[in-house]
């Protein structure tokens, strides 16, 4: 079907223990790829190496992209067992519960924004520079169609993303050639981040594993020709 499909890459995912994260982990080592994994969700990710085709061949490792330390280790270890990834996708992120933004408690916005924006950030801080020893790489920062718009209710988590935009397209006029970082909506899925702002509506809208079968895709056919992109599933 699709030639880029023939080659394993390892893929790195963030925030892979639940929803699309986990979706997407799923179908791409269905596909052959290698998945370095890493969530706070210790439990969670160990539930989920069982159900990943090959198993050996992945990796999974506790991590809070929250704290640069963290990072910075979970880069160090990564090196050491796996190499530099072909590709990264930051898909690490939480929401407020709905509330206008003079009744989000202080402590709630700033989770969002350490998760969403810090969190992204931390990851390029640290594996950016591997990347460009090996002059090639593909970043994916996980955005929304609210970092594109506005939304009542949510504004700690549209700013974020917001920001994930801007700081996708200034990242992209600092890599080498060869390389991309893109900024992508994934669209609206059922997941629990979802249902926490539509409730039961959040059923009508599509699950995680039939949008990975479109993301996967996506997401390996990127090439440094994307780089800046704002792109939607």
């Amino acid at each position: 079907m699709n030639g880029k499909r023939e080659v394993s890459r390892t893929v790195l995912i963030t925030g892979a223990s639940k929803g699309l994260g986990r979706a997407l982990a799923l179908e791409l080592a269905n596909r052959g790829h290698i998945i370095i994994g890493c969530s706070r969700a210790h439990d969670k990710l160990t539930s989920l190496q069982p159900h990943l085709s090959n198993t050996d061949n992945h990796f999974f490792l506790h991590a809070d992209v929250k704290s640069n330390n963290s990072v910075e280790e979970l880069a160090r270890i990564v090196m050491e067992k796996k190499g530099v990834p072909d590709i990264i996708v930051n898909n690490a992120g939480t929401i407020n519960k709905n509330n206008k933004i003079w009744e989000v408690p202080a402590e709630e916005f700033d989770t969002v924004i350490d998760t969403n924006l810090k969190g992204t950030a931390n990851v390029l801080r640290h594996f950016i520079p591997l990347m460009i020893t090996k002059k090639q790489g593909i970043i994916v920062n996980v955005s929304s169609g609210w970092g594109r718009s506005g939304a009542a209710l949510v504004a700690p988590y549209c700013a974020s993303k917001w920001a994930v935009e801007g700081l996708t397209r200034s990242v992209a006029k600092e890599l080498p050639e060869g390389m991309a970082v893109v900024a992508l909506n994934p669209g609206v899925i059922n997941t629990d981040m979802l249902a926490s702002c539509f409730g039961n509506s959040a059923a009508l809208y599509q699950t995680p594993e039939s949008w990975a079968l479109k993301a996967a895709t996506m997401i390996l056919n990127l090439t440094a020709a994307d780089n800046g992109a704002s792109l939607t599933v």
